[in-house]
């Protein structure tokens, strides 16, 4: 059985990470999510819109996804999860910051040798990722009114 482990903030459920998710369980026999601990997410990008709990709920919930589970927090090493979920693939979606090489040294660097790192492919929308969604809900909302939608 191959194992699979994709990892992502996943704040604001989207289809590009239901696309991600897909591509990622394409890829093995088990899909398992690893959602960001909110003060990862803080450390790394932004202060998240839903909560760590919540996120992985809604991760819990996508039909490609056989477990997800709540990252470790920043003060805990990165390679520790392997040490439980034993992949042995890792998916990075197509806009993931880190480097297949970067992530290769640092699995070398902490014995996990056989594992393999696949990019998936991204979804060919232009609102596959969360800050692209904010900012076209910015984009339509009037600056001198209440709301993106004219009550009646």
């Amino acid at each position: 059985m191959t194992r699979v482990m994709a990892v992502g903030v996943f704040d604001l459920l989207h289809a590009g990470h239901l696309h991600y998710v897909e591509q990622a369980k394409s890829l093995g026999d088990e899909l398992i999510v690893v959602v960001a601990h909110d003060d990862t997410v803080r450390k790394q990008k932004h202060e998240p819109i839903t909560g760590h709990e919540l996120r992985c709920r809604m991760v819990r919930g996508l039909k490609p996804v056989d477990l997800a589970i709540v990252g470790n927090p920043p003060s805990i090493p990165i390679f520790k999860i392997l040490e439980d979920i034993k992949p042995d693939i890792i998916a990075l979606g197509y806009d993931q910051k880190h480097s297949v090489d970067s992530v290769r040294s640092g699995l070398d660097e902490h014995g996990y040798t056989s594992v393999e790192i696949i990019r998936v492919d991204g979804l060919s929308d232009d609102l596959d990722g969360t800050r692209k969604i904010i900012s076209k809900i910015l984009d339509l909302w009037p600056s001198n009114e209440g709301g993106p939608y004219e009550e009646d």
